[in-house]
């Protein structure tokens, strides 16, 4: 379908009363958009922003794992060191691999948004002949574009402190990998306190990111 009906067929939202917060055109512009062909994109970011809300989820829960194991590894009191040393490791791989979805996903949010967002104004410039229409759809864009960047920019904040822990985290795993005794033991704990705050910090970013992402998709499903 040619965008040119399209856009003709958004005029018609403009007999919708407007109320604040732009509510009812958002209703009259996005049923119109799931009826002639904007549905599809609409719906893939809603379904690729919970992706990346739920890959969050489960990094989260992933770095409270490792920093409980590591405190288990701190506070070591005798047993088999080698052990130990595998089970703080594959909490690291499990931690990786989450920070690798996490970013996946996150990626795939932005490509599926800009061909949202971009279809979107260009379906707005052909409403030039309808002022009214035009600037009410304008509005309507304005403020979802503003909530998705908030959203991005809370899920790169969090994205971006997983990085330096995971490194932090590696290098503890390799030291004890290297120096399997006691006294390696005892100075991991010396580092306990550090890797604690950091991975805190983590995971109320990754909290914030995680209820702009609810909030995001309770506004878009309307």
């Amino acid at each position: 379908m040619s965008r040119l009906p399209f856009a003709l067929l958004l005029m018609t939202v403009a007999s919708v009363p407007v109320l604040p917060g732009c509510q009812t055109v958002r209703e009259g512009y996005y049923n119109a958009w799931e009826k002639y062909g904007g549905y599809a994109k609409r719906e893939r970011l809603v379904d690729d922003v919970k992706d990346a809300r739920n890959a969050q989820e489960k990094a989260k829960e992933q770095f409270v794992s490792a920093l409980d194991q590591f405190k288990a590894v701190a506070n070591f009191e005798g047993g088999n060191l080698e052990k130990v040393y595998n089970k703080l490791n594959k909490e690291l791989e499990r931690s990786q691999d989450r920070a690798d979805a996490v970013e996946t996903q996150i990626a795939q949010v932005k490509r599926v948004s800009k061909a949202l967002f971009d279809e979107w104004q260009d379906e707005i410039g052909l409403l030039e002949s309808d002022p009214s229409i035009q600037r009410q759809s304008q509005a309507l864009y304005d403020s979802t574009l503003a909530s998705y960047e908030e959203l991005v920019d809370k899920m790169d904040t969090a994205a971006a402190k997983m990085d330096p822990v995971l490194t932090k985290f590696r290098s503890r795993v390799l030291f004890l990998k290297h120096n399997l005794n006691a006294q390696a033991i005892a100075s991991l704990k010396g580092t306990e306190v550090e890797l604690t705050q950091e991975i805190d910090a983590l995971i109320a970013d990754m909290e914030a990111s995680i209820a702009e992402a609810d909030a995001f998709i309770a506004d878009m499903q309307g």
